[in-house]
Parts: C-alpha cells; sequence; structure tokens
C-alpha cells in the first residue's frame, strides 16, 4: 500500500488554524514575528542588517546600491535584505550556526538564540511579487533551526530569478535541500508557470510528516516524497546577485521583493 496519502489538487486549509499572520500594515515590523537579519552569525548584524519600506498595502524588502556585501570573504559580492523568525548559532569562532553555507565558515558574531516561530509541520503561504531584474532573486524558504547539525534541510517554498521572469512566464523554483542531513536527498524543480511573477501571485507548502506539497495560486506543483522532522524557521529573502565575473551586481537600484502578506498555519487539535 501507497504510505503517501493523496494530495490535494488544490489547497486544501480545512482541518488548519492560522498560528501567525502579518499584513504588514503597521507602521513598525512585528519584531515579536521578525528579526530583520539574514545570518548574522557568520558576519555581523550590522553587515547582514536588512533594508525594507511598509506602506502601501505591505512590506518591501529593499537592497540598495549603498549596501555592502553581507559576507565578502565567504560569499562574494552578494547583497541581502532579510526577514527570519529565529536564530541559532554556537560560541564566537566555532562552526556552529544555522545554514552553513560554505565550508569554513564560524561564528564572528555571537546571536541569542530565539525562537519566534519555528513550527514542526503545517502549512506556510506568502502572497509576493518579484522584480525581472537580471541581478535579483527573491525567496521563501524554511530551514531547519540546526540545534543539532543534522537537523538542517531546507523546505524552498518559492524562488525567483529575475532572469526567469517574462511576459506571461515565470520559471519558479521549489522543493528540498539536504545540506547536513543525511536522510533528505535533494529534490528540486524549477518549472516555467504560466504567470508573471512580477504581479502578486500566492506561494504555499503544505508540510506533513511523510510528504511537502508546493502550490502556486492554491494549484499543486510538485510533491517531495520525503520531510525534514524538526522545526524550521522561515526566511524571506531579497538578494543583489553579482556579475558572472564577481563584479558587484548591476543597477538599476534598488532591487527589491514586495509582500501583501504571509501566513503559518497548524493543524487543529
Amino acid at each position: 500500500m501507497d504510505r503517501y496519502r493523496d494530495v490535494p489538487t488544490t489547497l486544501d486549509r480545512s482541518g488548519y488554524e492560522l498560528a501567525v499572520e502579518d499584513t504588514f500594515a503597521g507602521p513598525e515590523l512585528d519584531r515579536s514575528l521578525w528579526l530583520p537579519e539574514y545570518l548574522p552569525h557568520w558576519s555581523s548584524r550590522a553587515a547582514a542588517a536588512a533594508r525594507y519600506r511598509l506602506g502601501d498595502g505591505g512590506l518591501r524588502l529593499l537592497v540598495e546600491e549603498d549596501q555592502p556585501p553581507w559576507c565578502p570573504e565567504f560569499d562574494g559580492q552578494v547583497r541581502v535584505s532579510n526577514l527570519r523568525t529565529g536564530g541559532f548559532a554556537g560560541p564566537l569562532g566555532s562552526p556552529i550556526g544555522q545554514h552553513r553555507f560554505r565550508p569554513g565558515v564560524v561564528v564572528r558574531e555571537e546571536q541569542p538564540e530565539l525562537r519566534l516561530y519555528t513550527p514542526q509541520y503545517g502549512l506556510v503561504e506568502v502572497r509576493a511579487r518579484f522584480s525581472d531584474d537580471p541581478a535579483a532573486m527573491g525567496a521563501l524558504w524554511l530551514i531547519g533551526v540546526e540545534d543539532a547539525p543534522e537537523r538542517s534541510a531546507e523546505i524552498c517554498v518559492v524562488e525567483v530569478f529575475g532572469k526567469d521572469v517574462r511576459d506571461g512566464r515565470t520559471a519558479v523554483g521549489m522543493g528540498v535541500h539536504p545540506f547536513g542531513d543525511p536522510r533528505i536527498t535533494d529534490d528540486f524543480v524549477r518549472p516555467e508557470l504560466p504567470l508573471d511573477a512580477r504581479e502578486f501571485h500566492e506561494y504555499a507548502v503544505e508540510w506533513t510528516a511523510s510528504e511537502v506539497a508546493f502550490y502556486v495560486d492554491e494549484q499543486l506543483v510538485h510533491v517531495v516524497r520525503q520531510s525534514p522532522g524538526y522545526p524550521v524557521q522561515v526566511m524571506l529573502s531579497a538578494y543583489a546577485l553579482p556579475e558572472a565575473d564577481g563584479a558587484p551586481p548591476a543597477g538599476p537600484w534598488p532591487k527589491d521583493v514586495a509582500v501583501e502578506w504571509f501566513r503559518g498555519w497548524r493543524r487543529t487539535g
């Protein structure tokens, strides 16, 4: 017998209750949900600080021309503005910390352990629009809290490179990456979908103990038949990417990702 349940072809929120929601309607970022930095343990809070604007019905994550690279020793000329819902890192000088994206990274600035929203299973969704700038990329992704090295897989809800956006068609990335989790195998796809990502669309995952199902505008696009079995934190990111030769990102500026709302759901009962 197939050990996987039938996956609904249309997103079904029945059986879930809202755990968190942000419409970004207030004048200030909700600091009970979001930390406005990108992996600061590998660089610093100052270097990894996000730039953003609130108003006009949502959030705009910005990467601006004068924004420095967040971690030039290990990530070159990449600039990032990111919101996250948790943080974990080991002591200064140690290799212990979330998302060890390169060999050799060490903690350069100690960070408090924070778990503002770190679900294990549930439904996570966002309504967002992305840029068609070839030097831009935006993503919503979930990473293991990584309080143990193997609890480190990523669930990428949506990843859009500006170079993949054109009138009426966009290649949308989604799937899982193992990083340090030996129980997960890489399963990532980038189907071209009949949508213009410069307009607002809804991107979601339903994550259970046996699988992760990926939806765009409430329609099923991909299913991964494996599942990280530990808490994750949310990462909402806008990137400015360097040139192919490693030179700083090209204009125009700013790079941005706009978000109307973010929601996290948990199983009722």
